[in-house]
């Protein structure tokens, strides 16, 4: 390099942004994955013993990944070549497929192409590379905030170390903070942040080391133009456009409004439920965390009143993960929202508290014979599975059986609300009881609507199909008093019955 390109390179960085100016130079420098940066560790062996190999990384934004690449390339000697999924197509890539064959033949210089975000690429965009990795032509070193067992074709996955980052935690970004405070590359000294405004940096930066930088930054460029030495929550707070919530999310303000956040869905208080949530996502809330109770909730205090809660919860967990913050609040909120309108009901959490109260008190019989695993050899001369019952074999799918050990037979674990789906849950899970106990039925489901008075027109209404409501027959042969089945010459043919 000669003396006039170390000078542009030098003026670059300068006026390059904090976050690009305190990037980490060496493994050593890097903050966090402390997984990956240990002694003997793969990217350790990659990068002090120039081994030739092929990564793909896999993390939440401003965890390192980018950082991982240049280290790769600057400790190992080779080219850097950055691409980036949004802006380049298969041209792209060849062109610099190519230019490091030429480099390999004439010097014996290794490329190290790093394409950011290649969850973007198509499959044939991807299928482009396969070559250039198997033969070594270039060390690819690829980027996706996506799972890539989706998003990246197998090929190149079995042809590369799959590294995964996490997400930095709040000491890991003080750190970075500390660091870019008083390093040369970043204020050098220059300026002082207070306790409140630091604060305020590591939560918005929500374990990301980029966005904690740039926040730092702005802040710096405020605190500078008005001619201080500080860097204050005020002057903070302005520079980012973001509000210090009052919420730690290590301490008390962290339960207590997670804690507000559940009660008030539990007590369907849809607009507090919002509120909660609104301020957990400006202070910087991990929004999995609150996808995380909101999933807890859908069973603990909703259940079967609405069956849907759960799935909903769920797929409002799984996207947020895919979408990301701020797109994911939308998500949430819509899930918040369904959860707090949803009727209530601690049935399911209850049942497994009564079972499991059983279970701790001793009450954990065997397991009844007749139940008991037959498929292996010798099953057969100790009688397991003798005398079992196929419920599909009977009319509904139930039948009269023991499924239960003998200290617990006859014992109620679920008792159904009244609200919403269980309903209709509590009459269907009498008459199985019965079925299955050899008890007497409860009285038939009516043949109108439940709330129809007599002589009421029922605009089409009819019975549900439920396998749980036993047939007549079925209600005969467990010998309930109030149905007799009519004797064969009883049954004559009735006026209009087909030929």
């Amino acid at each position: 390099m000669t003396l006039f390109d170390a000078a542009a390179d030098d003026a670059v960085a300068a006026n390059a942004p904090l976050p690009v100016r305190m990037r980490p130079r060496t493994l050593d420098e890097m903050v966090g994955q402390r997984h990956l940066l240990g002694p003997g560790t793969p990217l350790r062996r990659l990068v002090d013993g120039d081994a030739p190999m092929s990564l793909i990384l896999w993390g939440p934004p401003g965890t390192g990944k980018t950082t991982i690449a240049h280290v790769v390339s600057h400790a190992t000697r080779r080219r850097f070549v950055p691409l980036s999924a949004l802006n380049a197509g298969v041209k792209e890539v060849r062109a610099v497929i190519e230019e490091a064959k030429r480099d390999l033949g004439m010097s014996g210089r290794q490329t190290v192409l790093f394409i950011d975000e290649v969850h973007r690429f198509s499959k044939t965009q991807q299928d482009s590379l396969l070559a250039a990795v198997e033969d070594r032509v270039v060390t690819l070193v690829a980027a996706t905030t996506e799972n890539p067992f989706f998003s990246v074709v197998s090929p190149l996955l079995s042809r590369s170390l799959l590294l995964t980052l996490e997400p930095l935690t709040d000491e890991d970004i003080r750190v970075v903070v500390r660091r870019a405070l008083a390093d040369e590359r970043g204020l050098g000294g220059a300026l002082r942040l207070d306790a409140d405004a630091f604060d305020h940096v590591v939560r918005i930066a929500g374990g990301d080391a980029r966005r904690a930088l740039t926040a730092l930054e702005a802040g710096a460029g405020a605190a500078q133009a008005r001619g201080a030495d500080r860097i204050d929550l005020a002057t903070l707070e302005a520079a980012v456009d973001r509000a210090a919530v009052r919420y730690d999310r290590d301490g008390d303000q962290h339960y207590d409004v997670a804690s507000g956040f559940i009660k008030s869905m539990r007590g369907s208080d849809v607009d507090a439920a919002l509120h909660y949530l609104a301020r957990m996502i400006e202070a910087g809330e991990d929004p999995r965390f609150i996808a995380r109770r909101m999933m807890i909730l859908a069973s603990e205090d909703i259940g079967e009143a609405d069956p849907t809660s759960l799935p909903l919860a769920v797929a409002a967990a799984q996207a947020t993960q895919l979408v990301g913050l701020p797109e994911a609040g939308i998500i949430l909120a819509q899930a918040v929202i369904h959860l707090a309108m949803a009727p209530k009901s601690n049935a399911v959490i209850a049942a497994l508290g009564a079972a499991q109260a059983d279970v701790k008190a001793g009450l954990a019989g065997p397991v009844p014979v007749h139940l008991r695993d037959a498929h292996y050899p010798g099953a057969m001369r100790l009688e397991h599975g003798r005398g079992y019952r196929y419920a599909h074999d009977f009319p509904g799918g139930v039948v009269r059986q023991q499924y239960a050990p003998d200290p617990v037979v006859g014992r109620n674990y679920y008792a159904p609300t009244d609200h919403g789906a269980e309903r209709d849950a509590a009459e269907r899970i009498a008459r199985l009881r019965a079925l299955l106990r050899g008890a007497a039925l409860p009285p038939a489901a009516p043949d109108g609507p439940p709330d129809a008075a007599p002589g009421t027109a029922t605009d089409g209404w009819r019975p549900r199909c439920d396998p749980a409501v036993p047939s007549v027959a079925d209600r005969a042969e467990l010998g309930d008093p109030a149905v007799r089945l009519p004797a064969p010459e009883e049954a004559a043919a009735q006026p209009g019955d087909a030929p």
